[in-house]
């Protein structure tokens, strides 16, 4: 048996998600039913991160145990064959024995798009707060608090699987792009809900003309239920990018 990586983008509206759920539609079933097709035998896959329902994915990483003789560029082909257009395999390739998906990922990059225009064409693929007053400046000057090793235990959704909530933020920044804010952040690991309840946050910040140190507080006091803290949508929201160390690969 050989381990493979597969890099996998999709579009999120229409799966619950990427986890295998029961009577559920999820980008996981999906990529292991293609699999299991053309190894005649169950595939499992594991993937870096689990993403929630209508959240995409530019680039996705998930590794799996394949029994048969095919190259990376035949199991690309043959499993590209087998997937609908909302999801496409973009690159397999051989990794060590012992090479894990999730726990070998050095770093992770999302991106979150706000738009001030909501159209039918970008309703599934950006997010739009209505009513809401959204100052680019404002929402620029929360980025610092966030930025460092933090415990996020106010902007996550409850894990007790988890040992900690402490996250390491690595970049964070945000842009003007015509009618979107795109917000860029990278850190060694992110928690579940955890950035769309830092933009929901952030929002609410402007909204309420509070002053962005509070973030601070929030971050001190460990409290998801504060009533600054709301969750924005999953449309806007996708994985951009996994960095794995060079080592990892064959």
């Amino acid at each position: 048996m050989k381990r493979y990586l597969i890099r996998i983008s999709y579009d999120g509206t229409n799966f619950c998600g990427w986890q295998s759920q029961k009577n559920e539609n999820t980008i996981q079933q999906t990529i292991e039913k293609a699999l299991s097709e053309i190894a005649k035998t169950k595939i499992r896959i594991t993937g870096a991160g689990r993403t929630d329902s209508g959240v995409h994915a530019l680039r996705q990483y998930a590794h799996f145990d394949f029994p048969l003789e095919m190259s990376a560029e035949q199991i690309l082909l043959a499993t590209s064959s087998k997937l609908p257009s909302d999801i496409r395999v973009q690159k397999v390739f051989p990794v060590k024995n012992d090479f894990h998906a999730r726990f070998d990922a050095v770093s992770r990059k999302y991106i979150y798009i706000i738009t001030n225009e909501r159209t039918p064409f970008n309703r599934f693929y950006k997010s739009y707060f209505p009513r809401k007053n959204i100052s680019f400046d404002v929402l620029k000057n929360c980025l610092i608090y966030f930025k460092g090793r933090n415990d996020f235990t106010s902007f996550s959704k409850q894990n007790p699987d988890l040992s900690h909530n402490y996250c390491t933020i690595h970049k964070i920044s945000l842009e003007k792009q015509e009618h979107d804010l795109v917000l860029e952040i990278t850190s060694n690991r992110f928690l579940h809900n955890m950035i769309r309840r830092i933009v929901g946050a952030m929002i609410n910040i402007s909204n309420t003309n509070a002053n962005p140190e509070i973030i601070q507080t929030l971050l001190k006091n460990k409290d998801p239920n504060h009533k600054l803290i709301s969750t924005a949508p999953p449309e806007g929201l996708y994985l951009a990018e996994i960095i794995y160390p060079q080592e990892s690969f064959l």
